[in-house]
C-alpha cells in the first residue's frame, strides 16, 4: 500500500487553514458582540427596575401624603456633574446607593417644608461624608453637596467616591 504524496494537497491544507482560522475569528468576533449587547439590555434592565421601584416609592409617599400641603413628599438624589469621580462609578452602584440613602433620608418625609432648614442642616452634619459599606464588595463615601426644596420634593445633589475597604479585626 502506497501513501499519496501531501506536498500535491499543500495548497488545499493551507486554504482550508486560513478558511478555519477566519471561521474561528469570525466567532470571537460574533460573540463579543452578542456580549456587548446583552450587557447594555442588562443595564438597561437594572436601570428600569431601580427606576420603576422608585416610582412605586414616590406613588405611595405622594398617595399618604396628598392631603397635606406642607410636607415634603418625595426625595430625588441625584449625583454631580464631577466627570471624574462618576466615570468610575457603573449605573448599578449609582442606584444602590441612591437606594441606601433614600433608606437613611426616608425620616425626612411627611416633614413640615418650613423646618427644611434646620433638617437640612442636621443632614448634612449626619450624611455630610457617609461611607457606605460592601456596595457589591466594595466601600464607597457619599457626600451631599446641595439640599434643596422645591415643589414639596427634598433634592439633594451629592458625590460619592470609592473608599479603601477597612480591614476586618
Amino acid at each position: 500500500m502506497r501513501v499519496p504524496p501531501f506536498e500535491r494537497y499543500a495548497r488545499g491544507m493551507q486554504a482550508f487553514g486560513v478558511f478555519l482560522l477566519g471561521m474561528i475569528v469570525g466567532a470571537i468576533a460574533l460573540h463579543t458582540l452578542f456580549v456587548a449587547q446583552f450587557q447594555a439590555l442588562y443595564e438597561t434592565q437594572q436601570d428600569l427596575e431601580a427606576k420603576l421601584e422608585e416610582y412605586e416609592q414616590d406613588l405611595d409617599k405622594l398617595n399618604t401624603y396628598r392631603n397635606e400641603h406642607t410636607v415634603i413628599k418625595s426625595i430625588q438624589l441625584r449625583f454631580g456633574s464631577d466627570d471624574e469621580k462618576r466615570a468610575l462609578l457603573d449605573k448599578a452602584t449609582e442606584d444602590e446607593l441612591i437606594k441606601r440613602l433614600k433608606a437613611d433620608l426616608g425620616a425626612f418625609i411627611g416633614r413640615s417644608i418650613y423646618e427644611i432648614d434646620s433638617d437640612a442642616k442636621l443632614a448634612r452634619k449626619l450624611l455630610g461624608t457617609k461611607v457606605y459599606t460592601d456596595v457589591y464588595g466594595k466601600d464607597y463615601a457619599v457626600q451631599l453637596r446641595t439640599v434643596l426644596l422645591a415643589e414639596y420634593k427634598l433634592q439633594i445633589w451629592m458625590s460619592a467616591e470609592q473608599v479603601a475597604k477597612r480591614p476586618t479585626s
